[in-house]
């Protein structure tokens, strides 16, 4: 489908969009619901279902005539550096997961947000450092703007925001691990939904063991919550990927903001977090940096013609998928939050 594509069809792509975008910024709202268990059994449990989500997703979606519904995971056997590269993916948004999840539970919803903002920015220096891109004028002024809102936020701390950066840094790495791999995405988290299965598995079993297992004894809603987090990782997936399919990367980078502002508006307006005049700095200085990459994206997007979509394929070259790192700079939301 070329970018532009029809009206309707780029109607919809927005409505997918926001549904995507819209769960994510939500999610501060649903960790909380599967206490009293801890970050690392909430963890595990979305591990384990989200596998079993993701496998389901495989078995029932369309294949093309004459395909082997499994046939990738030959293609996986024959590939080992994509596993390997997808193992790296998943060791980082295990961290991801993890510190976002115990940071909304303990209260620091509002950490969680300017995490995500920061992110684009992580992407762009990871393109620059690993991948010895060059930047246009616009995202070397926005990356230094954002180095400043990290700065007032130390100052605003008296120490570094950890929360904030340990979700870019783990964030911008799993996107980039992803990048680098070039899977396709369902066939991409059932690898590594398959590499986090076993310690997750073995983790909740520890914890049967000690007496400290959560699950199944705070009422049938408590538990069916737990296991809706491997549903609740997946659906927006879904509908991420069928509005990237629908709408320019433009389009799409627009609508990535839409998650941390709910999250902070969670954390404000819901689970009423502090912000002090530090930390609003701190947000409308990085606001400020997101507004420069975003009129760069604009511009760029803008001088170049509308081409036809290529699917992502297990044969995709690793230099190919690198080198588009620093244009799909807002689009990496994939598993996020």
């Amino acid at each position: 489908m070329a970018e532009s594509g029809s009206a309707a069809e780029q109607r919809l792509g927005v409505g997918f969009g926001v549904a995507a975008y819209g769960a994510w910024g939500l999610f501060p709202l649903y960790w909380p619901l599967l206490e009293p268990a801890g970050a690392g059994e909430i963890l595990a449990h979305r591990m384990v279902w989200s596998l079993l989500a993701v496998v389901v997703l495989l078995g029932v979606r369309q294949v093309p005539g004459g395909a082997a519904r499994w046939g990738w995971v030959r293609e996986f056997v024959r590939a080992p550096r994509k596993v390997a590269i997808l193992a790296g993916a998943a060791a980082a948004i295990s961290v991801n997961w993890f510190v976002y999840i115990w940071s909304v539970n303990h209260g620091h919803t509002v950490d969680t947000a300017f995490g995500y903002f920061i992110n684009p920015l992580v992407t762009v220096l990871f393109g620059v450092f690993l991948l010895r891109e060059r930047l246009r004028r616009l995202q070397w002024a926005a990356v230094g703007v954002g180095a400043v809102a990290v700065l007032v936020l130390a100052v605003g701390y008296g120490k570094a925001p950890w929360i904030a950066l340990v979700l870019a840094g783990s964030f911008g790495t799993y996107g980039l691990l992803k990048k680098v791999a070039a899977v396709p995405a369902a066939e991409a988290m059932a690898v590594e939904s398959a590499l986090q299965f076993v310690p997750a598995v073995g983790y909740l079993v520890w914890l049967g063991t000690r007496g400290t297992l959560d699950f199944g004894h705070h009422g049938a809603g408590n538990t069916a919550l737990l296991m809706l987090a491997g549903p609740v990782t997946v659906v927006p997936l879904i509908c991420f990927g069928a509005a990237a399919n629908r709408l320019p990367l433009s389009v799409v980078g627009l609508l990535q903001f839409l998650a941390p502002i709910l999250q902070f508006l969670c954390g404000v307006l819901v689970q009423h977090e502090s912000v002090p005049p530090a930390r609003l700095a701190g947000f409308l200085i990085v606001w400020l940096a997101l507004v420069l990459l975003t009129v760069d994206a604009l511009r760029t997007a803008r001088r170049r013609p509308a081409q036809p979509a290529q699917p992502t394929s297990m044969s995709t070259s690793t230099s190919d998928s690198a080198s588009s790192i620093r244009d799909s700079t807002f689009t990496q939301a994939s598993t996020s939050a």
